[in-house]
Order: structure tokens, then sequence, then C-alpha cells
């Protein structure tokens, strides 16, 4: 799913981007079926996995995606910059624990 915001296009399943990210694969099922609600991703069937579908980008989530690319470069690049590497690099792991206690909460 454009490389789970990386460049490409490669469709790829739920577990390959949380994975990528770092994330919970509850979270990522999360926002793929929001992406998929609001017409800008949808499943594919995956030719290695019957029961792990692909995620893919449609035509309006690669816009949105062109639209968006240029910013985050920009704001991700000025916050390292205003945090330093360190720091930036507490601040996600801090938010990849947040996520995963969100889930369990949610789980339980």
């Amino acid at each position: 799913m454009a490389g789970a915001g990386r460049g490409d296009d490669e469709p790829l399943s739920v577990s390959a981007i949380a994975r990528r990210f770092g994330i919970s694969r509850q979270s990522v099922q999360r926002m793929a079926d929001l992406l998929v609600e609001q017409g800008m991703a949808e499943y594919r069937p995956n030719p290695a996995h019957s029961r792990a579908k692909l995620l893919a980008l449609t035509g309006q989530g690669v816009a949105a995606m062109r639209r968006i690319r240029p910013d985050h470069a920009r704001v991700a690049d000025a916050l390292v910059d205003e945090l330093g590497e360190e720091e930036t690099e507490r601040a996600l792991e801090s938010l990849r624990l947040l996520s995963q206690a969100l889930d369990r909460i949610e789980e339980s």
C-alpha cells in the first residue's frame, strides 16, 4: 500500500504494514478498514495467503498520498531538527508503546 509510506505502490498485507512501522496489527487493521470505508484503499486477494488480503491504494488514495508526502517529509525533517535524532527515536518508541497499550486495553 504505497509501500506503507515508503514511496512505492506495492500492495501489502496488514501484518506486513504493522511490521514495517513497528505497531500492532490491530492498529493497522483499524486504520486500513477506515481507509477502505473512505474509498482511499481496497482489499485485494493475496496469492501467497488466502486469508491475509493485501491492502492497496485506490486512485483516490494515490492522489491523497501525492498531496501529503511533500508536507509530511518537510514536517518530519523539521521535527528531527528541533528534537534531535535521539529524542525523536525516544518519542517514536513512546508512541509505539502507547499504541500497543491501547490495543491491549481495547482487547480486554
